[in-house]
């Protein structure tokens, strides 16, 4: 339930709404949102309970709304001021007029590699940096990644660009050394519904790129988000990279219409992998323009030198000596929408 209070209520007339709802249920959990005019208190659990508390009439109150959606902190009706949420990660700003263009290769393979692909997509106007130390494989004889040791590596690469560093947890286990080293933790399109990761990944207080499963409803990548919020982060971006279907052109089908659909329906910012969704990096560039153009508030590509010596996911990895080209491809269909790279 949402409660909104008239625009001159006092703060008294607030936590006495507060009060009454946390004396009704335990069940309840609040959220409170100050807007420039108005605060608003989001109820959310046990919704009968709430209406029979008679909210309507007490002081201060000006009307009480009925959360429709299975997803509520995610949800667009929560916002302040019923406006897009953006978060900040150092000077990187993702969402507003911001497009965030995240790059960098899609394993740690060995410093020398790391350093020097972290070097050309910043010289080529990357906003942040990825790079995967822990690698969720569908075949457990194939890399699974540096693992901790490769998270000094990821230091070392902020340490050179300045940039901020994405790089996913697979492991509860790994949450406080991951947490004390990249910017922004990824929750990848497997562990979308690894509810205990989810809850662990939110009490770190770190922004939490989460991705949409590759089998995964959006109300379900919503929900997902949900779990993330109610631990009190409120640093969330959700990630499109493609859902499984039947066709088989490309290795998943990245479905453009998630990115106005979910800033219709919810508050948080919206990026694209373009990716994972073909396996194949001439598509790329395409997928990219396209995501821009759909209003997306960044994309997260992967881009390294040699990709013909991979360990992982060559064929998807754009050729670092190409991505500027990318870049500028991306900058002109993102200021379409009013956004420029941040």
């Amino acid at each position: 339930m949402i409660i909104s209070f008239h625009a001159d209520a006092d703060p008294r007339q607030i936590q006495a709404v507060r009060t009454k709802l946390e004396s009704a249920s335990s069940k309840l959990h609040l959220e409170q949102l100050t807007g420039t005019e108005r605060v608003v208190l989001a109820a959310i659990g046990d919704a009968s309970r709430v209406q029979e508390l008679g909210l309507e009439g007490m002081p201060g109150v000006d009307h009480v709304i009925p959360i429709g959606s299975p997803y509520k902190l995610a949800s667009r009706d929560v916002a302040k001021d019923n406006q897009h949420s953006v978060v900040n990660v150092g000077d990187v700003s993702i969402g507003a007029n911001n497009f965030c263009l995240i790059a960098g290769p899609c394993t740690i393979e060995n410093r020398e590699q790391a350093l020097a692909d972290a070097a050309a997509v910043a010289d080529a106007g990357a906003s942040m940096l990825r790079g995967g130390v822990f690698k969720p494989r569908t075949s457990p004889f194939s890399f699974q990644g540096l693992g901790v040791a490769g998270l000094q590596i990821l230091a070392e690469m902020r340490d050179q660009t300045g940039l901020p560093i994405v790089s996913e947890l697979t492991e509860i286990s790994y949450t406080e050394q991951v947490a004390e080293v990249v910017d922004v933790i990824q929750v990848g399109a497997r562990n979308m519904q690894n509810y205990a990761l989810l809850q662990a990944v939110g009490k770190t207080g770190r922004p939490v790129l989460l991705k949409r499963g590759l089998s995964s409803t959006l109300d379900e990548l919503l929900m997902a988000a949900d779990y993330i919020l109610k631990e009190g982060n409120s640093e969330v971006i959700l990630c499109e990279r493609g859902i499984r279907t039947f066709e088989n052109a490309t290795r998943f089908t990245l479905d453009i219409a998630a990115v106005p659909y979910l800033k219709e329906h919810s508050h948080l910012p919206v990026i694209v992998d373009p990716s994972h969704a073909p396996g194949n990096r001439n598509l790329v560039p395409a997928l990219s323009a396209a995501a821009a153009a759909a209003g997306a508030d960044g994309i997260i590509v992967e881009v390294t030198k040699e990709p013909e010596n991979a360990l992982c996911d060559g064929p998807q990895q754009v050729y670092a000596s190409k991505f500027p080209q990318l870049v500028e491809k991306v900058r002109a269909h993102a200021a379409l929408e009013g956004k420029k790279i941040s």
